[in-house]
């Protein structure tokens, strides 16, 4: 039965599938726990190395009666990945201060008030903020509350932040480019998803877009840091001279692109409405990054590495092993990021058919795809400091 609704390209919030069923972000983000978890060493290191205490809370410039630390994760999605990271940044900031104030004992600078930390998890207003905040940690050492609402914009008051987070979001882009929807424009994307294994004016058209999207984060972070706050952000990216379709996230995207394709052909769903879906997803290079930060002005780059992520299998705290590179788990962990995206364009009646025909895909692609994750791809951590 062919499906005649016609839509224009999703610009509007896309959040993760929320819940905890069998196609929730809760339950499939494994790639996403891994690979934060593998950025933690570094995380820990920057944080240990380059967080002033003295600066933060026993400067002249500092209200030296404030113990609180305010930190916020931005694009927390559901959990539970969030939680383990906010922890872990508390903890070395704990240690860091109490070193700190251990050191100062019998000076001026020490305290004898315990540090206090206040936690904000930030999304989109449409993400499932219930989840979120039932699944908490019940034994937490620090105040939580939400705040929704696009990390674009500027979210809380000037110079009330330490520390700013965020994982496997800043790759999102706000919108898409609306050239990439116009059929008399050169960026017109037809028969493709995203960016990578098309013409250079789709990737300029979506680099573009990313450009001014990180203009504004910055912008805004800029605003809300305290000087001497560290913001520490990890997201997808690949080599400057590497291309971005050979990374597996992108391989995996183009078959999902040969799966809609098909489905255009069951005359299921339309062509016009595969030529007008792409992607917001966007692999920023590190010299890129470089660039837009250096364009802003307002933070020393401290740290930034470039890694290799991991699709090995995961075995989570009771000892049982995910089978991360079956055809079952990809399409899983594909289908709870994407599914929202998708049923805003093409409608909830064919989303199974849409991840059917994915599945089927990598199961016969199987062998040949095996390189390709042993390759992995790769996310880029960068550890700002606002001046």
């Amino acid at each position: 039965m062919s499906n005649n609704r016609e839509r224009v390209a999703v610009t509007e919030s896309h959040p993760m599938n929320g819940g905890h069923g069998i196609y929730s972000y809760t339950k499939n983000s494994s790639f996403q726990r891994i690979n934060v978890n593998a950025a933690k060493a570094t995380i820990h290191d920057a944080i240990a190395n380059k967080l002033d205490i003295k600066e933060l809370f026993f400067s002249k410039e500092t209200n030296n009666n404030s113990t609180i630390f305010n930190m916020v994760d931005l694009g927390c999605s559901v959990g539970p990945n969030t939680f383990s990271v906010m922890e872990e940044i508390l903890e070395v900031v704990k240690q860091k201060y109490q070193q700190f104030n251990h050191q100062q004992q019998g000076l001026n600078f020490s305290s004898s008030k315990e540090l206090e930390f206040q936690v904000f998890f930030n999304d989109q207003v449409t993400n499932d903020f219930n989840t979120l905040f039932t699944t908490l940690p019940t034994e937490r050492h620090y105040f939580a509350a939400g705040v929704p609402g696009s990390f674009h914009d500027q979210l809380f008051p000037s110079s009330s932040l330490h520390l700013v987070h965020s994982s496997y979001a800043l790759h999102w882009l706000s919108s898409l480019p609306k050239e990439l929807v116009d059929e008399n424009s050169p960026a017109f994307n037809r028969g493709r998803i995203h960016y990578s294994n098309t013409s250079d004016e789709v990737g300029k058209a979506y680099e573009a877009q990313f450009g001014k999207d990180m203009a504004k984060f910055l912008d805004a972070r800029a605003k809300e840091l305290v000087v001497g706050g560290l913001m520490v952000l990890t997201l997808l990216s690949v080599p400057n001279d590497f291309p971005c379709s050979q990374s597996v996230m992108y391989v995996l995207l183009e078959l999902l692109g040969s799966s809609l394709m098909d489905l255009a052909k069951e005359g299921l769903i339309s062509e016009n409405q595969v030529d007008t879906f792409n992607i917001p997803l966007y692999s920023v290079l590190p010299n890129e990054m470089t660039k837009l930060i250096e364009e802003n002005g307002c933070f020393s780059i401290e740290r930034m590495e470039l890694m290799k992520t991991s699709m090995i299998d995961y075995s989570d705290n009771n000892g049982e092993v995910t089978q991360l590179t079956s055809a079952e788990t990809i399409t899983l962990h594909l289908r709870a990021i994407l599914e929202v995206l998708l049923t805003k364009h093409f409608g909830s009646e064919i989303i199974d058919g849409i991840f059917d025909r994915f599945y089927k895909k990598v199961e016969e692609l199987s062998d040949q795809l095996q390189p390709i994750y042993k390759e992995g791809g790769f996310q880029l951590i960068l550890v700002l400091k606002r001046k």
